[in-house]
């Protein structure tokens, strides 16, 4: 991605996380990046559309990994820990951008709107089909919708807390996250 691009949505998303969406203006942007409106405007057509860029990237990249771990051959156990690490990574790496997401998911309208919400259903599928595939091959007990909601709120609403200067780096709290669902899930052994 371009750099200036980049910094754009960094710097969008920091400003939308702090100050929300409908409070930061065109002029807050150029502020914080030292970007001129008209660069602005090369770069994105309207603030919707930067609101957009950022409550989707994080999800496209999960899903995409998400979608190559179910294609990787793998006992179930590992692909949950793997993909739960990179999400609490994302979490993590991705604060701003998280806290935008679930604070101003409303302000994205249209075609938009139905996008993001089919990506959060993908995201939410990933997650499934994780647990789903731990039941198929014998090692967790079967899961349902419930429990694919808890496993994500248990990822997500971490962002509430998390904090980079925290006792516990991301990976460290996705093994314990994983420990803790694996208990519920793990198959006793005959």
């Amino acid at each position: 991605m371009n750099d200036n691009r980049t910094r754009l949505l960094r710097a969008a998303a920091d400003l939308f996380a702090r100050k929300g969406f409908h409070a930061t203006g065109m002029s807050d942007l150029e502020k914080a990046t030292g970007l001129g409106r008209s660069s602005l405007y090369h770069y994105f057509s309207n603030k919707e559309e930067m609101l957009f860029e950022i409550t989707t990237r994080y999800l496209r990249e999960l899903v995409a990994l998400g979608e190559r771990l179910l294609g990787e051959e793998m006992p179930a156990e590992q692909r949950l820990r793997r993909f739960s690490r990179a999400v609490m990574r994302s979490v993590a790496d991705d604060l701003s951008e998280l806290t935008v997401c679930f604070r101003e998911m409303h302000a994205v309208t249209g075609d938009n709107r139905q996008a993001l919400l089919d990506l959060h259903r993908q995201y939410e599928g990933v997650w499934g089909r994780i647990l789903s595939a731990g039941f198929d091959s014998g090692e967790f007990e079967e899961t349902d919708s419930l429990s694919v909601k808890a496993v994500l709120g248990m990822h997500h609403y971490s962002y509430l807390w998390l904090r980079p200067d925290g006792h516990r780096s991301p990976e460290a709290i996705a093994e314990s996250f994983c420990d803790l669902i694996l208990n519920g899930l793990k198959r006793p052994r005959d």
